[in-house]
């Protein structure tokens, strides 16, 4: 189970370091071998490959009406493997379809990752705050 954020950087070859707590996690659970996608609310996912598999089955059955949204997952998803430094590569394509910069965030969303531009989930997140709770959030509290 995957949560909590982190601020991170890409480096100048647009590569990412995995925080050690999931990093840990990560090599246990999958060997390091990972999978990154593009999501349409604006970020990536990143997927454990054994998780991604899974996944990549189901949207792969989706019928044809689907096809648009087949392609926004599958045909932007990359294999991707972390190095003994626990860095992994974010490719040129996702980051220029998400406009991630430099500044990023690493969210823990449970059995994946959602990685941001920072500046971008901060605005998000505000509108969403200033938009309010949705209904469906009406009878929890903590």
């Amino acid at each position: 189970m995957f949560q909590g954020a982190s601020s991170l950087n890409l480096d100048a070859k647009g590569r990412m370091s995995i925080p050690a707590r999931h990093r840990d996690a990560l090599n246990v659970q999958c060997e390091g071998r990972i999978t990154l996608t593009r999501h349409p609310d604006g970020c990536l996912l990143l997927f454990p490959r054994s998780t991604w598999e899974s996944h990549r089955e189901q949207i792969a059955a989706w019928p044809i009406q689907a096809r648009d949204w087949k392609r926004i997952f599958l045909g932007n998803a990359f294999d991707v493997d972390m190095d003994s430094a626990g860095r992994i590569l974010v490719a040129p394509e996702l980051r220029s379809a998400v406009g991630m910069q430099r500044d990023v965030m690493l969210l823990g969303m449970g059995s994946h990752f959602e990685i941001w531009d920072a500046a971008k989930l901060a605005e998000n997140e505000a509108k969403a705050i200033a938009g309010g709770a949705p209904d469906v959030l009406n009878n929890f509290s903590f």
